[in-house]
């Protein structure tokens, strides 16, 4: 039976046993060659890689170094070589790096795989552990050079009850498995981070709680698969200050799909470090700009965002993926593969909804499906947009933001005379907030080309006798302008569940100009919140507004 290599570090130390002589069936030699690609460790010092900033950028240009100028493949191809006895030489076998290239493929995503092995003469090994001074004497070097070696004793039961890697390593039914003696090769500046590998996997715990060591270390148990050490990590970087800086690197760890889990708590946090620093996204927004397409999409998914509306989400990815993308072939395939999916086209108006139609940006096809789902979604009843922004398969794509203006269902007709009429939802809990003197206000809706607004109050009646419910229409200031509207407030009731009209009349705008009715119920805010109010229907308050301009 397999053992079960997630298991937490928990349990016995073995920490006695490390490197020792007396407690090990097996001598492990560790091929440390140059190529520093993860700094943090030995030959990464000097490059004075002391902040996470330096660990980020130092990673970023060994990955830019490696896709130019060499092959991904033999740099992840991994082939392990144990002692024969027979001819006192390193032996490979190639079915094994058949194998074993196989199972690197499972970590296409890793950039800082040991790269081949070598034949050569086995090192004299000190009783400390370490090689002689011979060890370096006769190399036959196919591709790298081979800075220094270090040997270690370790048991193959220890290290194979931690790890897959190493269990297939000594139980591949090969002849070689049976043999004292195995090779791994490492870049320099690994060196560090599998020493302190190794040592967890005796002793269950680290001694450093350094954010770049630790990202080292997190690495390279991903590579040699030691799940409970990648958790273990996980935690330790959880425990440190969160930065928008470790945030976003974070969120760009190369992880195997199947070492997912162990990191997921970790770039989770990161999600909600990024999601609560930008939740006003309007006041960050230049900031924002500069941030990488993960950190984006961490904020976009976040339902706490604080915007005026979603029309405003939609402006800023539009501004964003034109900054960072200046092709509009690629800007075209993010926007339309990771970016719109997090735009909720439900909740923004019937006036930015058709720009989006208009927008070069987006694959044509694309956007009028966005659009036309939008429309039947505010066609739908209330009790379905309800069950949509529950369902945990769709709630994600119609569950309201904290907009600062209300989202609106408008309906306009041009004949016999411009009209519309605007369907404002609000929740019992919204209500209860509003109290004693609080507000909300709508988003914009426009007929005959001008721009108006419904706003919800708690205020105190004419005698200021007590609290109650008013609503009132506004109209944007705009100049000078002058309109008169009929206009016409309807709220639904039970158990009729009816539009019943509350208060009708006419009234001439100017600029910044409102109308509307303080006790708009005509009973007092305690009756208006009771549970059995006639004017909630499942917990929402359901108002119309019905305008028509008669006069140009």
């Amino acid at each position: 039976m397999d053992p079960d290599f997630s298991r937490a570090s928990g349990g016995p130390s073995f920490e006695f046993a490390f490197n020792s002589v007396n407690f090990s069936d097996r001598v492990l030699r560790i091929e440390i060659v140059a190529g520093d690609d993860a700094p943090g460790a030995k030959g990464a010092a000097d490059e004075g890689c002391s902040s996470l900033a330096d660990w980020a950028r130092h990673r970023k240009r060994r990955r830019e170094e490696l896709r130019r100028g060499k092959d991904l493949h033999a740099e992840k191809l991994l082939c392990y070589h144990f002692m024969a006895p027979e001819s006192g030489k390193y032996m490979s076998d190639s079915a094994n790096c058949k194998v074993e290239a196989e199972e690197c493929d499972a970590y296409e995503e890793g950039s800082e795989e040991p790269v081949a092995m070598i034949e050569e003469s086995p090192p004299d090994i000190g009783q400390d552990g370490e090689d002689g001074e011979s060890s370096d004497s006769s190399w036959s070097m196919e591709c790298t050079q081979v800075l220094r070696v270090k040997s270690i004793y370790i048991s193959s039961a220890i290290l194979a009850a931690k790890s897959p890697f190493f269990y297939k390593l000594f139980s591949n039914g090969m002849k070689e498995s049976d043999q004292r003696h195995a090779t791994l090769r490492i870049t320099a500046s690994e060196e560090n981070a599998l020493m302190e590998l190794l040592s967890f996997m005796y002793s269950g715990k680290l001694a450093t709680n350094h954010p770049t060591l630790l990202l080292d270390i997190l690495m390279i148990a991903d590579k040699f698969e030691v799940v409970s050490c990648m958790r273990h990590c996980s935690q330790l970087l959880r425990s440190l200050p969160m930065t928008t800086e470790s945030a976003l690197l974070y969120l760009d760890l190369p992880s195997s799909i199947s070492m997912a889990t162990a990191v997921q708590p970790l770039t989770d946090a990161a999600k909600e470090f990024l999601a609560n620093k930008y939740k006003d996204l309007t006041k960050f927004q230049d900031e924002a700009m500069n941030i990488p397409l993960a950190g984006i999409e961490a904020i976009l998914w976040s339902n706490d965002l604080q915007v005026a509306s979603e029309d405003a989400i939609y402006d800023f990815v539009i501004k964003w993926a034109r900054a960072q993308y200046p092709k509009l072939e690629e800007r075209r395939e993010i926007l339309g593969t990771r970016l719109l999916p997090l735009v909720r086209f439900c909740h923004m108006t019937c006036r930015k909804l058709r720009k989006v139609l208009a927008c070069n940006d987006l694959d044509h096809e694309q956007a009028t499906k966005c659009v036309t789902e939008a429309l039947l979604y505010k066609a739908d009843a209330p009790h379905r947009q309800r069950a949509l922004a529950a369902d945990v398969m769709t709630c994600q794509k119609y569950a309201e933001r904290a907009y600062k203006y209300r989202p609106l269902k408008v309906v306009e007709f041009d004949r016999p005379y411009p009209q519309c009429i605007a369907y404002l939802d609000l929740k019992r809990e919204e209500c209860s907030r509003l109290y004693p003197s609080g507000r909300i206000y709508s988003q914009a809706f426009h007929l005959a080309g001008q721009g108006f607004f419904l706003s919800a109050h708690c205020n105190m009646d004419q005698q200021s006798s007590f609290h109650c419910f008013g609503l009132f229409l506004g109209m944007q200031e705009k100049g000078s302008t002058s309109v008169t509207v009929d206009y016409e407030f309807a709220a639904r009731t039970r158990p009729s569940g009816e539009f019943v009209s509350k208060y009708k009349g006419y009234y001439t705008f100017t600029g910044g100009k409102a109308v509307g009715y303080r006790n708009l119920f005509a009973i007092p805010w305690p009756s208006f919140m009771a549970d059995d109010s006639l004017f909630f229907i499942d917990g929402v308050l359901h108002l119309r507004a019905e305008l028509t301009i008669k006069q140009p």
